[in-house]
C-alpha cells in the first residue's frame, strides 16, 4: 500500500500522505474534520485512504496529536 506496483500511484500512502502534510503544514494545527476538508482541496481522496495515510504519517513520527485533541506537525 505505501508503494503499490499494481495500483494507480493516486491510491498510494505516499501520495495521499504528502497532500495530508501540505494541509497540516498551511494550518499547523487543527482538528481531524478540517484537516480531511483542507486535504481534499488539494486531490480528491476517500476517507478510508485519508485515515490510512494519516495513521502512517502517525507511525512514521511527523504527525501528533496535542493536548487539545488537534492534529500537529511534529517537525
Amino acid at each position: 500500500m505505501l508503494l503499490p506496483e499494481n495500483v494507480h500511484p493516486e491510491n498510494s500512502l505516499y501520495f495521499n500522505g504528502a497532500y495530508v502534510l501540505e494541509a497540516l503544514r498551511r494550518d499547523g494545527e487543527t482538528s481531524f474534520m478540517n484537516l480531511y476538508i483542507e486535504s481534499r482541496k488539494f486531490h480528491e481522496m476517500p476517507m478510508p485512504i485519508f485515515v490510512l495515510a494519516l495513521d502512517w504519517l502517525f507511525l512514521a513520527g511527523l504527525v501528533s496529536f496535542n493536548t487539545s485533541g488537534n492534529i500537529e506537525l511534529c517537525f
